[in-house]
């Protein structure tokens, strides 16, 4: 048994994460400010705590850091979107906190950090292969303030504190706490719920990578030798695909899934989103084994069950499902 620290342990990735960290045997801890609430975690579980706060906060943080052996860190605030926000929220949380927040797990004992980090950190690229030594070239200040993260995790790096940084693809697929304002999980919804699929742009490339397949990279993450992952820097993304391409997909999973809603259309608009790369993920695979098990199709699949099994209801007007609206909502700062 080995005690996690799941830092934004209640979010679209924490929420599946945690129960399988359990699965596997650890003891768990999420730390979280939960803007979208906790009924979906395991709470009865008794090798389970949730601790409700802020990372800005060092007092509380210190608390969920206690006797922890690894954390996680999924803990910002999440996407580009995101700041449209009050920026300096954004910057509070995403940047000035990290590195207190690095230094309070290393003096609590905390042995391996892993950090998300993201793929967006690329920006634009022409590349045909994109890989972790590719220049960082941040169009907001979400991808800015990842990459600007990552060497001031690494300066922490020591025999005693493993640090690695992970560059998830753009996530997709089911979770507890669901997301519905990313690429898949947005046009899926509006296949489903509006029979049609409108796409921003069409051309941009993006590269994709299952919820599921995230949760068992950090969970492979969390007992693998230390000296495969320390100090280095991992791409994960195995689907580049144009977001038309990814429209295609979706509407023919629905149309196969749905039938009872008949042809699903597909339209273009244009965007001012030129995000576009192709990231390499060589390097996973090659250095710690890692290959997914999932792919868009999986998730496409996964949704509509959800959506068949009334697990999404309102989702086209609940603000639950979508980061900026609830943090709006909420007048978070």
């Amino acid at each position: 048994m080995t005690h996690v620290c799941v830092l934004g342990g209640a979010g679209y990735v924490g929420s599946l994460l945690c129960p399988q960290l359990l699965a596997d045997g650890h003891k768990v801890t999420a730390f979280d400010i939960c803007y979208f609430g906790d009924h979906f975690l395991p709470t009865d579980n008794p090798d389970f705590r949730l601790i409700h706060g802020d990372i800005r906060n060092v007092d509380a943080l210190n608390e969920a850091l206690k006797g922890a052996e690894v954390v996680i860190d999924l803990a910002c605030i999440s996407n580009d979107a995101s700041f449209v926000l009050d920026e300096n929220l954004s910057t509070s949380i995403n940047l000035d906190a990290f590195e207190p927040m690095v230094k309070a797990a290393k003096a609590a004992g905390v042995r391996r950090f892993i950090y998300a980090s993201s793929s967006s950190v690329y920006g634009v690229s022409d590349q045909p292969d994109v890989t972790e030594d590719h220049p960082l070239l941040p169009l907001t200040l979400y991808n800015k303030y990842k990459g600007m993260c990552e060497p001031v995790l690494f300066s922490h790096q020591s025999d005693d504190f493993v640090c690695v940084t992970i560059r998830p693809a753009t996530l997709c697929g089911h979770a507890p706490r669901q997301r519905l304002d990313l690429s898949v999980n947005i046009l899926t919804n509006h296949a489903v719920n509006n029979g049609k699929i409108t796409v921003f742009g069409g051309t941009q490339l993006r590269p994709n990578l299952h919820v599921q397949d995230m949760c068992d990279l950090y969970r492979k993450l969390v007992g693998i030798e230390a000296e495969k992952i320390a100090g280095q820097t991992f791409n994960c993304g195995f689907q580049n695909m144009s977001i038309m391409d990814i429209a295609l997909i979706v509407k023919r999973i629905v149309e196969e899934e749905m039938p009872e809603l008949g042809e699903i259309d597909v339209v273009t608009t244009p965007t001012d989103d030129i995000r576009s790369y192709h990231i390499n993920s060589d390097k996973i695979q090659q250095v710690i084994g890692f290959k997914p098990s999932h792919s868009i199709e999986d998730a496409v699949r996964d949704l509509c069950q959800a959506f068949k099994a009334g697990k999404l209801p309102d989702s086209m007007s609940n603000d639950w499902y979508y980061n900026v609206k609830t943090l709006q909502n909420l007048n978070a700062a």
